[in-house]
């Protein structure tokens, strides 16, 4: 397992994930030390995440503007200011030539030095992080980091239509990987992510155990990562293309 010393922390981070709380729950004490280091954090959430929720007395119609809604209170309290929904259905995620370019797009205009993205691989030991639209938006994420986003000539209309520059990411974490390789500390961060997560009130709000689930996961990761007993800590596949 390895850390990122501080030099390391990039200018610019653009995460890309299916629905709104899955960086909360697989990365914010993350992105919260990310940001606490000056790097400037944006969203892009795939999906507005329509078929979540727990409340029948909530009307279905209702769901996507709530969900966006806690997305970007959540990415407030971490410090996010840039949060960008694309919009497709929740639970219907395919990759797609259009998914990709909508991805591709949203690097182009970020130029993010750094990506963090959901794994496109099956996780066994823990099928709810192996959603299917994770997978999706996994594999499309990286499609668009290599080769889309960087390839001038991919999606022409970006460049030739919106005058979007190719941009390369050689840094890429993965969230949710059957195989880790890189953990980040994230025990003085814990207050920050369980208030992240409980702003997703229509998806945390009956999970009493919300705190103790939390804190069995990340000490789960820092106990594999060697740390100290007592520390708490998320875990990544870390992986740099060329």
């Amino acid at each position: 397992m390895s850390t990122a010393p501080l030099e390391e922390i990039p200018a610019r981070a653009l995460v890309v994930t299916a629905h709104p709380d899955d960086v909360d729950f697989g990365a914010a004490g993350t992105v919260a030390s990310w940001i606490a280091q000056g790097t400037r954090v944006t969203y892009c959430i795939v999906t507005d995440g329509d078929a979540g929720g727990f409340d029948p007395a909530v009307p279905r119609s209702e769901i996507p503007r709530i969900r966006r809604s806690e997305q970007v209170e959540a990415g407030r309290i971490l410090g996010v200011e840039d949060v960008r929904f694309l919009g497709y259905r929740d639970g219907e995620l395919e990759v797609s030539q259009g998914l990709r370019r909508d991805i591709s797009r949203v690097i182009r205009e970020v130029r993010p030095e750094r990506m963090l993205i959901q794994s496109p691989e099956r996780n066994w030991a823990r099928i709810p992080a192996s959603h299917p639209d994770h997978m999706a938006a996994g594999e499309a994420a990286i499609f668009a980091i290599y080769p889309d986003a960087r390839n001038p000539f991919a999606h022409p209309a970006l460049l030739g239509d919106e005058g979007l520059e190719a941009w390369t990411v050689h840094d890429v974490w993965v969230m949710g990987a059957p195989d880790t390789n890189h953990i980040v500390d994230v025990t003085d961060q814990l207050d920050l992510k369980l208030a992240a997560l409980r702003a997703h009130e229509s998806q945390t709000s009956h999970m009493d155990d919300l705190e103790e689930r939390i804190r069995g996961w990340m000490t789960m990761a820092a106990e594999r990562g060697g740390l100290p007993d007592g520390r708490l800590a998320e875990a990544f596949l870390r992986t740099t293309i060329p």
